[in-house]
């Protein structure tokens, strides 16, 4: 299977196999990638060169009409998803009307199916914004990426496309005061002729010091399991993942593996 994009506003329900049930919302083109990372396992690609004409973003009011409309589909048949998740075509937090979309979310969902959770799944680059920082902390699985402990690493997998600190965003990720999960893709390849392996003794070691420096409330780790734009990565299997989980948890960090 290729990398893909998702082509709706409202996707799903899926399984997802770290949320359960999930109805994903799109807040980006269905035909474009807009993101602020260009990470190497993306499953939805590499990052594209700039469109010739600027790419519209959907409204609020429409994501909230096709949401009612869902909801309202699936509780008239009787089921209904454990999560929405804001995932889909790259970044969602860089939607203008991101914080509008969010609360527009919650609402709904206290309407239609109230005990249904609300999850982000971001890269944590716009969490400076306010705006973005204020949505992020009123949703119920605030999900952000932290691909490593060490800066040079990172940037070999997550390819930021603007300037990166990992200095920088550890401090706002700090600012959560521990609502918030982390997310760590775990994996190893090479990246313009450049090897990258984040499971090493030094990186596990350098990303617990970070995590617990941001005192998450649950750590979620994971490796690939769809398709990938670079070809010369190594899934991380479960037996290793398991070796990492039990280390940070013998540093007192609940975490899971996926």
């Amino acid at each position: 299977m290729a990398t893909f994009l998702f082509d709706k506003i409202i996707f799903g329900p899926i399984q997802s196999r770290r949320l359960g049930v999930s109805l994903g919302i799109n807040l980006l083109p269905t035909n474009h990638k807009i993101c602020s990372f260009d990470c190497v396992y993306c499953e939805c690609g590499l990052n594209e060169d700039k469109p010739e004409q600027k790419l519209k973003l959907v409204s609020a009011e429409l994501v909230a009409e096709k949401l009612i409309e869902k909801l309202n589909e699936m509780k008239a048949k009787n089921t209904k998803p454990d999560v929405i998740t804001f995932a889909g075509n790259g970044e969602p937090s860089l939607h203008p009307e991101f914080k509008t979309i969010i609360e527009n979310t919650i609402k709904i969902r206290d309407e239609i199916t109230p005990n249904t959770r609300i999850a982000v799944l971001s890269n944590a680059t716009m969490i400076h914004k306010t705006s973005v920082f204020e949505a992020l902390n009123i949703v119920d699985d605030n999900i952000l990426k932290l691909d490593g402990g060490i800066e040079e690493t990172i940037k070999l997998i997550d390819q930021p496309v603007g300037s990166f600190s990992l200095e920088k965003t550890v401090e706002l990720l700090k600012r959560f005061n521990s609502n918030l999960i982390i997310q760590t893709m775990f994996i190893r390849g090479t990246n313009n002729n450049k090897e990258f392996d984040n499971t090493t003794e030094e990186e596990v070691k350098a990303w617990i010091d970070i995590v617990k420096q941001i005192n998450p409330k649950q750590v979620m780790i994971y490796s690939i399991a769809r398709d990938t734009p670079i070809k010369t990565l190594e899934k991380i299997e479960k037996d290793e993942l398991n070796k990492i989980k039990e280390i940070a948890e013998n540093n007192g960090i609940d975490t899971i593996v996926s």
